[in-house]
This record gives C-alpha cells, structure tokens and sequence, in this order.
C-alpha cells in the first residue's frame, strides 16, 4: 500500500517554488484541511470552491481585516445583499457592453500603443517592466481622467498595494509601505473627487461622483476604496495573467503560431492561462454558521481559504489539468469572462469580479499589438522565468528577445 504523504504547508519555501504539487496531495488526501500557520481551512477540489463562492452562508466579512486598511473604508467585496446589488449597479455599467468598447477601448489601445513604442526598435525586452505591469495602471488612470502625468506615481502606489494584500507572512516593513500607498492615493483623489462632482466630465471618476441607483450615491470613501480596489486587483489580473500567458504560449510553440495566426483565439489563451496559471491563486470566506463540507465541520466565523490554484487543475473538473492548451474543449472562452466561467480566477456568483470584461479587452489589444509590433518573440535567455508568490503568483520578469515586424 502506497503511504500517504503529509499535508504540505502553504507558508514553506517548497509550496512557493511549486504549489500545484502541493495542490494534488491536498486534493487526493486532505479536500478539507486545517493549515495552522494561517489558522485557516483549506479547500481544495473544484466543487468545495465552487460551492463557497456561490453559496451566500460563505460570506466576504473576513475583508474587514484583509482588506480595509489598505484601502481606507469598505469595498464593494465586503457588501452583501442590497447594498452590494446597488453598489455593483452604480460601478458596473462602465465595465461592459458600449460604455466599454466606446468610452474606454480607445484608451486602452492607446496606452498599448505607447509602451510598445517605448521598445519596438530594441532586440531585448523586459515583457513584464517594459509593458504588463505598467499597462493595467496606465489605462486605469486614463480611463478615471487623471493626470497622465502621474502615471509613474501610481504604479509605485500600486506595487505598495499589492504588496500589502499579498503580504501573507506579515512583513511589517511591506505592510507600511502598503498603509502609506493607501493613505496617499486617498489624499490624492479626494480633492479631485470633490471637483468633479461639481463640474463631472467624460471620465469614469466623474461617472462615480454622479452614477444614482435607487436613491443612493457613492460617498467620497466609497469611490476612494473603489479605486483603490480597482488599481490592485484590477491591474494586477491584467499585469500577471498577460505575461503569464506569453510565457506559456512560449513554452508551447505550435500553440503561439496558432494564436498568431488566428487572432480570435487571443481570448481562449487568455482563459486557459487564468485556468492553468491564476494570478489569485487563493480567496478567503467566512461562514456564517456551521456548514459541513465533505463530512468535516467549518465552524461559523472560521476563515476558510479556497485556493483557486488548485480548483483550476481538479482533474475531477478538467481533463488533463496540467497540461496547458488553448484547444481544450472543457473551457469556454465564449462564457470565461461572465459569471458563468469554467474557471475560478475571477471567483463566482455574486462576487463574480466586475472588471472581467476590462481584463479581457486589456490582454486582447495588448496581445494583439504585441504579436503585431513583433514578428518573433523568444526567451532572452533560452529558459523561462519562474513564477514567485504564495497568494499572488506571477512573473516578476519575463526577459525576451524580439525581432520587430
């Protein structure tokens, strides 16, 4: 008889290098684990994420300490029931359909445009400096008409943030950092704020200061944790699931040349890549009471972490889950940016991430003017990057050699 390996331990240097070995022990031997370092309950397999995403006894009041300091007040993540639905319906219209395509798709183009200029003539290019991580942020400060010129600033504001919320072994030094990022972004936008309420333009902060829905506004801090959220998780979806969906294409040739060859199957690599390599590779929920999930009890206001990472690769779910492959038939690209996902990197259900769509039309342009603007693409130093970190896991470079078209 085989013996069982031990629970790995998320914390350890060996779970960072590799998660997804660790993710199959806990799936095939503990679905359902206590892990002490983080005092939390690990879920595993597909079906028990699904469940605590889409189930509404799993609630987000865990957020209140992830979450509220750095950003300075409750996020819309942290709402529930009508104030969630009203809160959602006054930010989401400007992350779908015309308002999208119409008022911010050009924005978006742009913005690619300009950072790939910024290298084009070179033969060696840093993918994730040069473009993935200042993409996201660049169009964000555009799309909410800020000053252009301050685009430096919020990506240095940004890479605090981040590096807060992904700050799983409380390094007091990066947890200041993230305060302080936070606390200047606030200082920053509320000035602004309180101007474009009494003069709005055709900007997405304007359409904040005056979106209504059912008598109700949003306050000065509702539209300054929004933007907050909105820098973090929207950027950094963006900024790790485009490099890492260059470097997985790279690492499958034949699958590159499908891609650049056939440009509509740009959305299809995207969705594998947040399948096979999510930046989120883990969401925490609270129950609100006793649940029991695969026999074992999660006891109410426990922290149960779901680990996204793993779900994506549940071979009870997706067939041949460690292979990447942008062909596969148990992934829609037609339904992965909705609530209706195969996949789990943007959560499910109510919480379903709002700015999917955003994400989507950020990785299409940037991909498409990448592999436009470069005729050949190939790792500067003929092996691939690792990836690196436990909550957040991304490329922290992705060197390349590039020949321009």
């Amino acid at each position: 008889m085989a013996e069982i390996p031990p629970p790995p331990d998320i914390l350890s240097p060996e779970f960072a290098a590799d998660p997804y070995a660790a993710y199959r022990v806990l799936r095939e031997h503990y679905p359902v684990y206590f892990h002490e370092g983080t005092a939390s309950w690990l879920l595993s397999r597909y079906d028990d994420v699904e469940r605590a995403f889409r189930e509404p006894v799993f609630t987000t009041d865990n957020y209140d300490w992830q979450l509220e300091p750095v950003h300075g007040g409750r996020t819309i993540v942290q709402m529930s029931g009508h104030e969630h639905a009203v809160k959602r319906a006054l930010v989401a219209p400007a992350f779908r359909g015309r308002e999208l395509r119409e008022r911010f798709l050009p924005v978006i183009e742009r913005n690619a445009r300009e950072l790939i200029d910024a290298f084009r003539d070179r033969s060696r290019a840093d993918l994730v400096d040069a473009f993935a991580t200042r993409f996201p942020v660049n169009v964000i400060v555009d799309m909410l008409g800020l000053d252009r010129a301050d685009h430096d600033r919020f990506h240095t504001w940004y890479d605090a943030v981040v590096g807060y919320l992904a700050n799983i072994g409380q390094d007091p030094a990066v947890a200041e950092a993230g305060l302080r990022a936070g606390a200047e972004l606030r200082a920053y936008l509320l000035p602004i704020i309180h101007r474009r309420r009494a003069h709005p333009g055709d900007d997405l902060l304007s359409s904040l200061c005056t979106a209504e829905v059912d008598g109700t506004r949003m306050s000065d801090q509702d539209i300054t944790s929004f933007v907050s959220l909105l820098l973090s998780a929207g950027g950094e979806t963006t900024d790790k699931a485009l490099s890492g969906m260059f470097r997985n294409l790279l690492l499958h040739p034949d699958q590159l040349a499908a891609v650049r060859t056939n440009r509509s199957l740009v959305a299809a690599a995207f969705a594998e890549s947040l399948r096979f390599t999510p930046p989120l590779q883990m969401i925490m929920r609270q129950p609100a009471r006793d649940v029991v999930v695969d026999g074992v009890t999660l006891p109410a206001g426990s922290t149960v972490t779901c680990l996204i990472g793993s779900a994506n690769r549940d071979p009870g779910h997706f067939a041949h889950p460690d292979r990447f492959d942008v062909f596969r038939d148990d992934l829609s690209a037609d339904t992965a940016f909705s609530a209706a996902a195969d996949h789990l990197a943007f959560a499910l259900g109510r919480h379903f991430c709002v700015g999917a769509l955003l994400a989507k039309a950020e990785v299409e342009v940037g991909a498409n003017q990448l592999l436009d603007a470069f005729s050949e693409l190939d790792f500067a130093d003929g092996a691939p990057p690792h990836e690196a970190g436990v909550f957040v896991r991304g490329l922290r470079e992705l060197p390349l050699r590039i020949t321009p078209s």
